[in-house]
């Protein structure tokens, strides 16, 4: 098989789904799109693992960089692709092959746009952070990551989904004393210590903040309990995991004295640990960077705040304004029966064509 990356982004995103490329088995895609890129003769291009990088070098003044992460989810009887009317079908349709069908069909279609173009086709974005791609670019490749702007192909409704919250999450840990529940006060009932956690969590109101016009709303939730050994037992050990999803304009710092703060009653005696056991901050939108402002105009207009986190977490921290704009439904992603509208495929190609063109 080899990849017609000039033809039209809806026939494009049914061929790049029709080639499987669970996480850590991105080999055959990779060697596709880096054939066609090469085949293009206008950028250079690199090959890292399954990263595939291209970029053109025409000394403009700014440089635009479009991103996407060629892996999916393990298949659910939903590869070859299928059109019904509007809507294509298939593992990757919308997480993320149609984002990397429009960009690899701009960069086979636009001899000469009004940016320099950076291209990343990275792999292992699914699964644990220590595999992904665009984690080993930066570490390995860091001047492949300059740009002006970055613009990450997850699926957005075709409305451009500006930064993204952080996230930390952190283990309050009971520890208590071991007895028969039938003599209950010869014991120390771990669980019961969570109590005022969750009190303090259920009177937690969420703040709303507006940055560049987009608003975020920040939650702070108890995602899981446990404890107990036994129905006939007072358990001596029991954990709470803690889920605090923030707005970009704190740090992970911030966020984790954030919580510490709602929790200084029940924190305040020393009989619970307090444990952070994952962290990644957010992302500023950044839409009042001239290029990144150009791209909401080119959209009409037509933007909004990103709820959870993506990797365009990575590009903020370099510094780089960074949106998601891609064709689909978010929601649709990881399902058994994940679909793309066609129509967004072609409107944010046009978008896409529109900002790039100046």
């Amino acid at each position: 098989m080899t990849l017609d990356i000039a033809s039209d982004p809806i026939d494009l995103t049914a061929a790049l789904v029709d080639i499987p490329s669970v996480s850590h088995d991105e080999e055959r895609i990779a060697n596709e799109v880096e054939a066609a890129l090469r085949d293009l003769g206008r950028f250079e291009v690199l090959r890292v693992g399954n990263n595939v990088l291209a970029r053109t070098n025409r000394g403009l003044p700014q440089r635009v960089m479009l991103a996407g992460h060629v892996d999916t989810v393990p298949i659910a009887d939903n590869v070859p692709s299928r059109r019904e009317g509007g809507i294509l079908h298939g593992c990757g349709t919308v997480d993320m092959k149609s984002g990397d069908a429009v960009f690899l069909h701009l960069a086979a279609t636009m001899a000469e746009p009004a940016y320099d173009l950076t291209l990343i086709f990275y792999e292992c974005e699914e699964i644990a952070s220590q595999f992904n791609g665009l984690g080993r670019i930066e570490r390995e490749l860091p001047d492949w990551l300059a740009a002006d702007v970055a613009i990450l192909g997850e699926p957005s409704g075709g409305l451009i989904e500006a930064g993204c919250q952080g996230t930390i999450r952190v283990r309050i840990t009971a520890s208590g004393v071991r007895a028969h529940s039938a003599r209950s006060w010869l014991g120390d009932n771990a669980i019961h210590k969570l109590g005022p956690v969750l009190t303090a969590l259920q009177a937690y109101e969420a703040r709303t903040v507006d940055i560049d016009g987009c608003e975020y709303r920040e939650g702070l939730s108890a995602v899981k309990i446990e404890g107990g050994v036994a129905g006939n037992v007072v358990p001596d050990e029991a954990f709470m995991d803690v889920n605090f999803r923030f707005a970009p304009d704190r740090t992970v710092d911030d966020a984790v004295a954030h919580v510490r703060e709602v929790l200084a009653g029940p924190l305040a005696d020393g009989a619970l640990a307090f444990e952070v056991t994952d962290a990644a901050p957010g992302a500023l939108p950044g839409l009042g960077a001239p290029a990144a402002a150009k791209l909401v105009e080119a959209a009409g207009g037509r933007f909004r705040a990103k709820y959870g986190w993506t990797d365009v977490s990575r590009f903020a921290a370099l510094g780089i304004p960074a949106v998601n704009f891609g064709p689909g439904d978010p929601n649709y992603a990881h399902k058994r029966d994940e679909q793309v509208e066609t129509a967004q495929i072609t409107e944010v190609a046009a978008v896409l064509r529109a900002f790039l063109a100046g």
